[in-house]
């Protein structure tokens, strides 16, 4: 398991944190005082993000970030609502309410959706709920509406080339070694070539998440999962999320290659796609881990450790590397 609850690995001001200017530009366009902010545990990123409870008996989710120091997550949070704004209304997300800027601070608001984030080791009932909400999703995206492409979405296959293709790096010596398994030196030049096919398994006019790992679910009271997070929405097929989110259903014992081969996204995947899928995300989370903490949560280089550990433990599992 991680060495930190990925219910707890925030590190984001609270509502008493914020401009005395802004806490009263949010209310009034609440319409309403507020009365308790409950703030999101979760995450990486240190912008303000809260459900927001008012005297009228409203709930809000709020995120904010200051437009001066924080820029790259007002940017962030301007494309969150566009997206959820033109996401199908099939898909189970949160949508947007409105937007703000005062006090220096862009503002979005987001359906308050009640329930909680799925704890590790994953639960059967709460991971089949959430591999449910992504079939839903994902058949939904097989054929983005206008309205969503509109948005901008770069290709997945662009987005490996450029940012997660690092035992490319490793082998042409633009990048150390992190350190790995033992096992990593002898599939060395194998590592290198999942990672190098990987590309030419993205080409796809659907969407994907891109980003679906266990702390952007909730289960709601009913026992259905919501999805959250859809800023990084991109051109790619669905199975490549399906296999992000079962690197913590592997790390909680659970048969991640069946639940993989039975999700209707694999029908796909092509032979070696979970195992490309596996090796670059490895590759990318443990290279980063080892460049150390950024301005994000100093959670954010144990979740990179862990997952890229896993993601290769899972790999070497299937591969028969030891």
């Amino acid at each position: 398991m991680p060495a930190v609850s990925y219910a707890s690995t925030a590190v984001r001001p609270s509502w008493a944190d914020l401009p005395t200017h802004l806490r009263t530009a949010i209310s009034a366009r609440l319409g309403s005082q507020v009365t308790w902010a409950t703030s999101a545990g979760g995450g990486f990123t240190r912008g303000f993000a809260a459900v927001l409870d008012t005297a009228d008996g409203q709930r809000a989710f709020v995120k904010a970030a200051s437009l001066s120091s924080q820029r790259h997550l007002t940017d962030w949070y301007a494309r969150e609502v566009a997206v959820t704004a033109a996401l199908p209304a099939a898909v189970p997300a949160a949508r947007p309410r409105w937007t703000l800027t005062a006090a220096g601070h862009y503002v979005i608001c987001l359906d308050a959706i009640e329930g909680h984030m799925p704890s590790l080791p994953w639960r059967p009932a709460e991971l089949g709920a959430a591999l449910d909400a992504w079939t839903v999703a994902a058949e939904t995206l097989r054929e983005p509406p206008a309205e969503l492409v509109a948005v901008g979405l770069p290709a997945l296959s662009d987005l490996v080339r450029s940012d997660l293709s690092w035992w490319r790096e490793i082998a042409a010596g633009r990048e150390a070694m992190p350190p790995m398994p033992p096992w990593v030196e002898k599939q060395f030049d194998d590592l290198v070539t999942l990672e190098a096919a990987l590309p030419s398994y993205l080409h796809t006019g659907a969407a994907t998440h891109c980003d679906l790992r266990l702390d952007n679910v909730i289960i709601d009271p009913t026992g259905a999962a919501q999805l959250c997070d859809w800023t990084w929405i991109c051109f790619g097929p669905a199975w490549w999320d399906t296999a992000s989110l079962l690197i913590s259903a592997y790390a909680s014992g659970l048969d991640a290659d069946a639940l993989f081969t039975a999700h209707p996204t694999a029908r796909d995947a092509p032979p070696d796609g979970l195992d490309a899928a596996l090796a670059a995300l490895g590759g990318y989370m443990l290279t980063r881990a080892e460049a150390g903490p950024t301005g994000a949560s100093p959670h954010l280089v144990s979740h990179q450790r862990w997952t890229g550990e896993v993601a290769l433990a899972w790999l070497a599992a299937r591969r028969g590397w030891a």
